[in-house]
């Protein structure tokens, strides 16, 4: 009879199916691993809440202008005709993120996730104002207090100042930090400043300061469909079963296999430093984040029994069974290796080679042709021209293709445009009618950017006569 059953039977209410959430309170813990997570910690923060206050060449350095249509990273200036390199990035991405697991299992979801990164900071102001591990949970069971109040109120003040802070800097990636700045110092940012400033503050104030391991557990996908990406050689953090067990209390002076005892002694070190609260001597679980906590602890407490380190180690399925060294060069890993770096390499190509004038020749539809006087004919065209940089250009525009083809504007030349216009010219392309063939002929218009970045762009589009079929560009 299930829990809800006997729950009716007995008169009373019906038992949950559901756990209630138990409070995580991880223990601090210190070695290389840990070492290397916050040093990723401070990199990726560092890079991300820096970046909006440097300035490049008179402006911020990484801007998304989304009134401006213009992206500013450094000096590059990408357009909304640059797109298909966005599309491309996040191919690049999402294949790096398939090739790291493939070799080492979750290593994303340990040290760079922002959802790990901020958990770490939020941890870190935790552990500053009401203590360790094990004073939190004293705390969090006690009565209230002035104590207990002054904690909370300073832990709550710094989570709510920093995710604002969080925020406006996100902000500040849309509209100039300075910008930005002196306007929330004047209390007059826009409705939609302010709106991303709070939804962003408060996201990272859920997520990273309530939610914590919930959204690895419950929330991201990525836990869910890992398994889909790994084998029985990825790397991934194990538990020596065949070493360990039988696991046991003892003396360190006792000798473990005279005691008939593995090497574990079953301390539960590292079920206190896990950010999701799991057991990994009971195997692989899609709870694990791979920060290797439990690997570092685990190690500090071999090292206090003069017992080897490694009872709990970064190693692959079939290097733990067989005992044999890992394979990290192998066929899935070895297809990922090459897309990506053919990837990378056409992608650093094509931004290399990425065009900074775009030249658009349209036909005028509504009208095939026009016969002028002295054997001429002409069709009407506009011709957008898109500069791309951030300086004024200009552009001359000839045409060849035709014997005694001419092209006539009714604005005084050269073209002129200013950085980042999107500037369409009526013109018109004129042609001895003799010089046609039957159907028309194709004639090449060459745009020449001059100035300080010159380009040459040409485009071939169809000039229409008499004797030619309606058709054409």
């Amino acid at each position: 009879m299930n829990a809800q059953a006997q729950g009716s039977a007995g008169g009373g209410a019906p038992e949950s199916f559901y756990v209630a959430h138990e409070k995580i309170y991880p223990r601090e813990v210190k070695g290389r691993y840990a070492s290397l997570r916050n040093l990723a910690v401070w990199v990726l923060l560092g890079i991300y809440y820096v970046l909006p206050w440097i300035s490049w060449e008179g402006r911020q350095a990484v801007l998304f202008d989304l009134p401006g249509r213009k992206f500013y990273i450094f000096g590059l200036t990408f357009w909304p005709q640059d797109f298909f390199f966005m599309s491309w990035l996040l191919i690049m991405a999402a294949l790096t993120l398939f090739f790291v697991t493939a070799i080492a299992g979750r290593l994303w979801c340990g040290y760079a996730c922002p959802q790990t990164v901020w958990t770490e900071i939020f941890l870190w102001m935790e552990r500053l104002t009401e203590g360790n591990h094990s004073q939190r949970r004293k705390l969090d069971r006690g009565p209230w207090t002035r104590e207990k109040v002054l904690r909370k109120s300073s832990k709550q003040f710094l989570w709510i100042t920093f995710s604002l802070w969080t925020g406006f800097t996100f902000v500040a990636y849309f509209t100039p930090a300075t910008e930005l700045g002196a306007k929330v110092m004047s209390l007059s940012t826009g409705p939609w400043e302010t709106f991303w400033i709070l939804f962003y503050g408060f996201a990272t104030y859920g997520n990273a300061g309530l939610l914590r391991e919930q959204v690895c557990k419950y929330m991201c996908p990525y836990a869910r469909f890992q398994s889909a990406m790994f084998d029985q050689d990825t790397l991934v953090i194990s538990y020596d079963e065949r070493r360990g067990e039988p696991r046991g209390g003892r003396k360190r002076s006792v000798d473990p296999r005279a005691a008939g005892l593995g090497d574990c002694i079953d301390c539960n070190m590292c079920v206190q430093v896990c950010p999701t609260g799991i057991d990994i001597r009971d195997g692989l679980q899609y709870e694990c984040i791979a920060c290797a906590a439990c690997i570092d602890v685990c190690d500090d407490v071999m090292d206090k029994m003069n017992y080897p380190r490694g009872l709990v180690r970064y190693t692959s399925h079939n290097a733990m069974e067989e005992q044999r060294p890992m394979r990290v060069l192998r066929p899935r890993v070895m297809v990922y290796g090459i897309l990506l770096l053919a990837l990378l390499i056409g992608f650093g190509v094509a931004l290399s080679n990425r065009s900074t004038l775009i030249v658009d020749v349209i036909r005028d539809r509504n009208s095939l042709y026009r016969e002028l006087p002295g054997g001429l004919v002409e069709n009407v065209y506009t011709i957008t021209f898109v500069n791309k940089t951030e300086t004024p250009r200009e552009y001359r525009v000839s045409a060849s293709g035709i014997e005694g083809v001419a092209l006539d504007f009714d604005l005084p030349l050269p073209i002129t445009s200013d950085p980042g216009e999107v500037r369409r010219v009526p013109m018109r392309i004129q042609a001895p009618v003799a010089a046609l063939p039957p159907g028309g002929a194709e004639v090449t218009v060459t745009v020449e950017a001059v100035g300080a970045v010159p380009e040459t762009i040409r485009r071939e589009t169809r000039l229409i006569g008499p004797a030619g079929p309606p058709g054409g560009r």
